[in-house]
């Protein structure tokens, strides 16, 4: 009985977040955020996938959406492709924890 009753809170918290929205932004990591000068690795997007590789998982891919608000991306496999590059990505975003939950991801025009 617990159970069930946990995942339907479950269930329920995961619906209050609302429908699933577009974010356009820049794929970068969660280390460096806007500014990857301090690295000193470059290009950019090389130092996106250093800090998110090395970091022992400590570091994680994220959105920075108009270059101040840095969302945790839910999927940390699609946005190596996309380090340092502006994208638009639909999905939910859990504002308590900063997580953007990837439904999809693709290069913004």
């Amino acid at each position: 009985m617990k159970l069930m009753f946990a995942t339907l809170l479950a269930a329920a918290s995961l619906q209050a977040q609302g429908p699933a929205r577009t974010f356009t932004g820049v794929v970068t990591d969660t280390m460096c955020g806007a500014d990857h000068s301090h690295m000193g690795v470059s290009p950019a997007a090389k130092c996106v996938r250093e800090c998110v590789k090395g970091g022992g998982g400590k570091w994680k891919y994220a959105l920075l959406v108009e270059g101040k608000k840095m969302y945790v991306l839910s999927d940390q496999q699609s946005p190596e492709k996309f380090a340092a590059r502006k994208v638009s990505v639909t999905g939910v975003l859990y504002e308590k924890t900063g997580i953007l939950k990837v439904e999809k991801m693709a290069a913004a025009r």
